[in-house]
């Protein structure tokens, strides 16, 4: 079978990259016939809140990546659209997580179609965006309807993807990011990242924006502290801001957190993932909204317990009780829940679950869904 993957890929950096990459990987280990096609241009410059949209590193030898897509020019799309209606995959997969690639991807999806043969297959993050824009619903709705078939990672975006589209789709959990490695020594880990072993350490991982609530656990902190429950513990804070850094920044010395919140405000490579997951004792999903969170399976791969809010499909992915706890998004509910975990034997058997329950969430399973989806819609 020929599949084509249109998203993320090197040389752009990230957990979307990540994700298109191993599916890659996991087809041509069926022996299939795999080529990524990837961006010239993903966003304009004006509109990319970080710092770099890119990584210096070589491209991966056991892939075809090839880069052809600008998400800015429309006479691109209808190259890039011809051309692969050209070429014939039997499924184009997308990635689709934003309505901003909505226009490009719809019209590309269209013309490649026109083959007769090839069938688009969509693995969906987000229908509604967390951050909503005037445009959002027309631009889903374009891309939507020129889709074959999906596979969701919730049920969230399941209920979401209903009010668009009729089209074939089948529910899938986010996978785990394996390429990361296991956990190493704790103290070899704080080491690295300069920390104090002696200490102890809560991780908020991942891009800084507002609905991730970030403000949330700040304030659930600084309640821990005024109440005397922070001694000897520290928050580590790891990635770079997409949104105003002043507010947090100013939050912070507000509260006189200065001492206690480690602020790794950057981007944070592959190779130094580990050393986080491995160095904190858990990890903590403040969200204010959510469908899926790739942050959930980072921390499975290292067996990680993780407290996440009840929003969106966070607690479908993460048992309370079992391998975390599920709180309220509220700066109580965090608070409450950060208290409570930080106890030897309670998260000793949470760790111990979470190796068990990371089982689920494979590739191969995402994979599989995603074939039965372009039978489906084949047949």
């Amino acid at each position: 079978m020929k599949i084509t993957i249109l998203g993320p890929a090197h040389p752009y950096r990230g957990g979307l990259a990540s994700i298109m990459e191993t599916m890659g990987r996991v087809y041509q280990s069926r022996g299939h016939a795999v080529d990524l096609c990837t961006f010239t241009r993903q966003y304009p410059a004006l509109l990319f809140p970080g710092k770099s949209q890119t990584v210096a590193t070589p491209p991966p030898a056991d892939l075809r990546i090839r880069r052809a897509v600008d998400t800015c020019l429309p006479w691109n799309w209808r190259r890039v659209g011809r051309q692969l209606a050209a070429e014939r995959p039997d499924m184009l997969l997308l990635k689709y997580w934003t309505p901003f690639m909505a226009p490009c991807f719809g019209t590309i999806a269209r013309l490649a179609r026109r083959n007769g043969l090839t069938k688009v297959i969509c693995q969906i993050d987000n229908v509604e965006p967390h951050e909503h824009h005037f445009f959002d619903r027309p631009f889903n709705r374009y891309f939507l309807r020129a889709v074959d078939g999906f596979v969701c990672m919730s049920d969230e975006v399941m209920r979401q993807l209903r009010t668009y589209t009729d089209a074939p789709a089948l529910f899938s959990p986010h996978p785990r990011f394996e390429q990361y490695g296991e956990r190493v020594d704790r103290t070899e880990a704080c080491t690295r990242l300069g920390f104090d072993p002696s200490l102890r350490y809560a991780l908020f991982f991942g891009l800084i924006r507002d609905y991730k609530g970030l403000d949330l656990l700040l304030d659930a902190w600084a309640r821990l502290k005024r109440a005397g429950r922070t001694e000897g513990r520290r928050l580590i804070v790891a990635g770079e801001f997409y949104t105003d850094p002043a507010p947090y920044r100013r939050q912070i010395a507000e509260a006189g957190l200065g001492q206690e919140v480690i602020l790794h405000d950057r981007f944070i490579p592959d190779a130094a993932v580990s050393d986080y997951f491995s160095a904190a004792d858990f990890v903590v999903l403040p969200y204010r909204s959510a469908t899926q969170s790739g942050v959930t399976q980072i921390a499975y791969q290292f067996a990680t317990p993780i407290i996440v809010t009840d929003v969106g499909g966070l607690k479908e992915i993460v048992p309370d009780g079992r391998v975390g706890y599920v709180c309220p998004p509220t700066v109580e509910g965090v608070a409450d829940a950060v208290d409570r975990i930080w106890h030897a034997d309670t998260l000793a058997a949470f760790h111990a679950a979470a190796l068990v329950e990371r089982n689920r969430f494979s590739w191969e399973e995402m994979c599989d869904r995603l074939l039965e989806v372009y039978g489906q819609v084949k047949g």
